[in-house]
């Protein structure tokens, strides 16, 4: 079997512990507009390429000394790593029969059940919530957030350690509202899930440009270090544990 990835990148620090491989599956049922991957929203563009999983699986062997040194492993991002169920499956059953840790990094829109066996093999999943707010997520993304939120409560009753993450961006969500709204979610229902801040970076303008796109709005804007560090503030107050990967 193969699939769409975007990249195979080694030696990354940022989605999970120790030294790991991401793999960067293509596919995505959002459009984010403010997306840092745009080239991972589809399965076929010139940015992507289709690899077989013994191509990935050799990969991963060659690094399995760094993940054992550093206490790291293999990291499914996007794109949305869950849009190529099958794809997904067979990396994460052979990667699991290596023993090798796994992580996973999603949007949350899919199927649960479709994908539960997959999630019950990770050993961390990170797990985006851009906004709280029904009507505002649909028009930033394309789409409601029903699943997304139904979804979140019912991989955090899976009992894996749990990292929400929050792409925050002024114009958008960066707000004391928006932050607010969000803590009070985890509060209720992910009490035990710990939150990062993943403020907006414009490092994919050139993928743009590239795929012949339009840049994000000009006024999407990164968040101050102080702005975080209030955010962190409220979200500690509420009992809510922050950390970064980043």
């Amino acid at each position: 079997m193969g699939g769409y990835i975007m990249q195979i990148q080694n030696y990354s620090v940022n989605d999970g512990e120790g030294i790991r491989t991401t793999i960067f599956l293509a596919g995505c049922p959002l459009r984010c507009m403010w997306c840092a991957n745009p080239e991972g929203q589809t399965l076929r563009n010139p940015m992507t390429r289709y690899v077989r999983t013994a191509e990935i699986l050799t990969a991963v062997r060659r690094q399995m000394i760094f993940y054992r040194k550093s206490g790291g492993g293999v990291t499914f991002s996007g794109g949305e790593a869950t849009v190529q169920t099958e794809f997904l499956r067979e990396l994460a059953g052979e990667i699991y029969d290596m023993a090798v840790p796994m992580a996973i990094e999603t949007c949350g829109e899919f199927s649960f059940e479709e994908i539960r066996d997959i999630l019950e093999k990770m050993d961390q999943i990170f797990y985006d919530i851009k906004l709280t707010d029904r009507e505002r997520h649909r028009y930033f993304t394309g789409k409601d957030n029903d699943r997304i939120l139904e979804n979140a409560k019912r991989v955090y009753g899976l009992g894996i350690p749990m990292v929400i993450r929050m792409p925050v961006l002024l114009g958008v969500n960066g707000d004391e509202k928006s932050i607010r709204e969000l803590i009070g979610f985890l509060a209720q229902n992910c009490p035990m899930a710990k939150l990062e801040f993943l403020p907006y970076h414009t490092l994919g303008e050139e993928k743009y440009r590239q795929l012949g796109r339009e840049l994000p709005p000009e006024e999407f804007q990164r968040p101050s270090d102080k702005d975080i560090e209030t955010w962190c503030e409220m979200a500690e107050q509420a009992g809510i544990e922050t950390v970064s990967y980043r």
